[in-house]
């Protein structure tokens, strides 16, 4: 299932993630494991990361949002997404 992710990073944490160097590999981590079809940065309360992906099991949950808790302090939200095709398929259902 598509999934639009959110991490909203605790400032002082990422301060400290930035400084000493980790904040990159952190990114890069979720990056490669995550393989994400569009990642977006913003200043939207603080830092802020918005990955949109595909999750094949909800048990991925905690392997996901875990190493942005621990390393980053952040507020993680879930949300399930469609792109344009997903809407036409679901409306073309409807008939």
């Amino acid at each position: 299932m598509r999934m639009m992710m959110k991490a909203r990073m605790d400032t002082q944490m990422s301060n400290r993630a930035t400084k000493g160097g980790a904040m990159p590999d952190s990114l890069k981590s979720a990056i490669e494991r995550l393989k994400p079809e569009a990642a977006y940065f913003t200043p939207e309360g603080g830092r802020s990361m918005i990955l949109v992906f595909d999750m094949k099991d909800s048990s991925q949950l905690p392997s996901i949002a875990d190493p942005f808790f621990q390393e980053m302090g952040a507020e993680v939200t879930f949300e399930p997404v469609m792109n344009l095709d997903d809407l036409q398929k679901g409306l073309a259902a409807l008939k």
